[in-house]
């Protein structure tokens, strides 16, 4: 299967990118053709501009800026996702990317006034993330990074997609011990792939 892994984190030693770099060592170990999108490492600008959102409904012109990440997406079989959820959502480079790549005529498109999903080529996706807080504290906020994943990214791909959260919850308080825990969650998700 082709995997594009997309990785949101911008300190090279934290337990996020280890988690990052784990997801890139197993997945071809399964027999896997992974595309890695590091979007730090690829100094990816996560503002669009001005010209690019009076472009937005322009499929001609919409994905130029962007072109080259479009194209990995539209070749991808799943998603991986690997990045920590900071103040109850993603870090801005990430909800960039979601924002200048997931257009109209990629990720949808408009019938009528009325959005119609069109990224089809992508029947699984998986999030590997961690927060600081807690479980109970992030469903108290709402935990839209879990509802984003679980609604839109589905309601985006192929129908019955199935989409892996995995999550490792009090960074703030983590061990040694629940850190290899939880990587060894990760990997046996990542098997099953």
């Amino acid at each position: 299967m082709r995997i594009l892994v997309v990785h949101a984190h911008p300190v090279a030693s934290s337990f996020n990118a280890g988690l990052f770099r784990m997801t890139v060592e197993q997945l071809p170990k399964a027999g896997h053709e992974v595309d890695v999108i590091d979007l730090y490492q690829d100094g990816f600008n996560p503002v669009m501009s001005e010209a690019e959102r009076l472009n937005y409904h322009d499929l001609d012109a919409n994905r130029k800026p962007v072109e080259a990440y479009v194209d990995r997406l539209l070749k991808a079989e799943a998603l991986v996702l690997v990045y920590p959820v900071w103040n109850y959502g993603f870090p801005a480079i990430l909800k960039g990317w979601f924002d200048r790549v997931f257009l109209p005529g990629v990720s949808f498109g408009l019938v009528n006034g009325k959005v119609q999903p069109t990224l089809r080529n992508i029947g699984k996706i998986v999030v590997v993330t961690s927060y600081g807080g807690s479980r109970f504290r992030s469903w108290l906020m709402g935990d839209p990074p879990r509802k984003i994943a679980n609604r839109m990214l589905r309601a985006t791909v192929r129908p019955g997609a199935s989409v892996s959260y995995l999550a490792h919850y009090e960074m703030n308080l983590s061990t040694d011990k629940t850190r290899h825990a939880f990587m060894a969650r990760v990997q046996t998700a990542l098997d099953k792939l």
